[in-house]
């Protein structure tokens, strides 16, 4: 009689015990358990758009699946009409110059590459720049580097922009890349070409890589459309933007993300992807690129769409007493927590008492404590809803 083979005692890299908790996993987990139970539960702290993708583009994607030569492997960097296609959308849209073949990276979404920078950069020892509050999956590519964090606090008082007076010397000579974002995750401020201006000056004095995350670039309100780093001059000397199609033309699912600005970077991102993808199905390519070339009706209508919402919104929260500040892009809102809670005790609380999902922000960083975010991700109707739920527990005004 065989003797039954003993399990493999399986112990994870160093590496992964390095990385962060998703500390929204658990949140997501008691929303997900309350719909189970039957609860209309209103779920506004995820970043997930609520919006289908336009059809234009699934019909393209639907004509192209059937063209053989996408179900052969693509090249490694991608086809090069998709980075043109992102070229021409930048040139049109910011008077941004890119050469397709040296300053474009066709990235597995944007996540991918904002993971992937920290470790095509940094060693361990070496020091990253990161906001705090900020998107976490910065984190996770430092972790995988081995690398240290430096937060820079954004506060409202400073309109959520970093001060770079207040680093300390010792952090600046070791930092070898930093992250900024605006319009912003999880705050909403945007970011006026001055600040890009000061982060260029900074980025080049002190020998710092910039990696400037643009995944809500098209979404700004008021009549303002945000500013692009690139747009400054001498930005792709000093680092390279994030850009994604998940967001402006709904698109999450799809993955398809870019790396854009200076050249040296963007041959780094190509050869680790070159070691971990065979590009994107040949396909998505071509859909992707029919969006970005095509009629842009869409991605303006999702940004007024998105304003609509935020108005509504802050219409309701007057009505209950819930001052906070409007945001300025993106589709997330920053409200301040009610005296006597801590973000994460105040969203338990609207979970628990109003079916109401919203985002702790310490899970943003440690100055996030002290607000919630709510994405604009459900109709006016639903807003409005969730606003009154919070209203009737008693908490404002």
């Amino acid at each position: 009689m065989k003797r039954p083979i003993a399990p493999v005692r399986v112990e994870p890299a160093a590496r992964l015990k390095e990385l962060p908790v998703q500390f929204f996993a658990g949140l997501s987990a008691r929303a997900a358990a309350r719909i189970a139970e039957g609860r209309d539960v209103i779920n506004l702290g995820q970043g997930n758009p609520d919006r289908p993708t336009p059809q234009p583009i699934v019909e393209r994607l639907r004509e192209a699946a059937g063209n053989p030569l996408y179900h052969k492997y693509p090249p490694f960097s991608g086809f090069r009409f998709l980075k043109e296609a992102v070229a021409k959308r930048y040139e049109e849209d910011y008077g941004v110059r890119l050469d397709p073949e040296t300053e474009v990276a066709i990235l597995f979404g944007g996540k991918t590459g904002l993971v992937e920078i920290s470790q095509c950069l940094l060693d361990p020892g070496d020091v990253c720049l990161v906001p705090d509050p900020g998107y976490p999956d910065y984190w996770s590519g430092i972790a995988l580097a081995g690398a240290r964090m430096v937060f820079m606090p954004l506060s409202e008082a400073n309109g959520f922009l970093p001060d770079y007076g207040a680093l300390k010397p010792e952090d600046l000579r070791r930092a070898k890349l930093m992250f900024v974002n605006y319009p912003n995750n999880p705050t909403g401020a945007v970011a006026d070409a001055a600040f890009y201006e000061e982060t260029v000056a900074f980025a080049a004095r002190h020998g710092i890589v910039v990696a400037s995350d643009f995944a809500y670039g098209a979404i700004g309100f008021d009549g303002r459309r945000p500013v692009s780093f690139l747009q400054i001059p001498g930005a792709k000397e000093v680092g390279v933007e994030f850009y994604t199609l998940s967001k402006s033309y709904n698109m999450a699912g799809w993955r398809v993300g870019f790396a854009l600005g200076n050249a040296d970077v963007i041959r780094l991102i190509n050869l680790i992807q070159d070691h971990y993808y065979c590009s994107l199905f040949g396909a998505i390519q071509e859909a992707a690129a029919f969006a970005l070339t095509g009629p842009q009706d869409s991605v303006r209508e999702l940004a007024a769409m998105y304003e609509r919402r935020r108005d509504t919104l802050f219409r309701a929260l007057d009505r209950i007493g819930w001052k906070a500040r409007k945001p300025g892009g993106s589709f997330f809102c920053w409200l301040p927590v009610p005296a006597g809670y801590t973000s994460e005790s105040f969203a338990d609380l609207v979970l628990e008492r109003a079916d109401v999902v919203l985002a702790p922000g310490v899970g943003f960083g440690r100055n996030g404590e002290g607000y919630v975010r709510l994405g604009l991700l459900a109709d006016e109707a639903r807003l409005e809803e969730a606003v009154e739920r919070i209203g009737r527990l008693g908490l404002f005004g």
